[in-house]
Formats: C-alpha cells, structure tokens, sequence
C-alpha cells in the first residue's frame, strides 16, 4: 500500500522544526527539496475529446448529407409538378 501524503502544511512543520533544531546544533543548512513535478495530463480525456470530435464530424456530414437528399427530392417533387401542367 502507497504511503499517505503529508499535507503541504504539515511538511512546512517538518522543515521549520528541522531548521530551528539545525539552528542550535550547528549543522549546516539541509539542502532544497527536489521541486514536484507537474502531473501529466489524463489520457482517458483526450481520447474523450478526440471521440468527441469525430463524432461531431460524423453528424456535420451526415447533416450535409440530409440536406442534400431533401433538396434533390424537393427537385424532383418540383419537376413533377411541371411535367403534369
């Protein structure tokens, strides 16, 4: 099982205590602790995005799509119309 975290607070603690009692021994100061690293972005989100995107795509053409099956029929419709007059 991982160790749990210290909070930010409770290491500050810990770094004061350890400089006051460094203070009064006379050891020399404890060096700087390595900085965090940034957490690295999900993966899981990306891919949702990417999914999302497509899937937009996908309706954008199938929208295109309908649009132009409507306006061929209304077309057709139209020239009926005419060819009976």
């Amino acid at each position: 099982m991982a160790a749990k975290k210290k909070s930010v607070l409770a290491q500050r603690v810990n770094e004061l205590e350890d400089a006051v009692t460094r203070l009064f021994t006379g050891e020399p100061p404890a060096p700087k602790p390595a900085a965090r690293k940034s957490t690295k972005r999900r993966k899981a989100g990306r891919k949702a995005a990417r999914t999302r995107k497509v899937k937009k795509a996908a309706k954008a053409v199938a929208k295109a799509a309908g649009a132009a099956k409507r306006s061929v029929k209304r077309r057709a419709k139209k020239a009926k119309r005419k060819a009976r007059r």
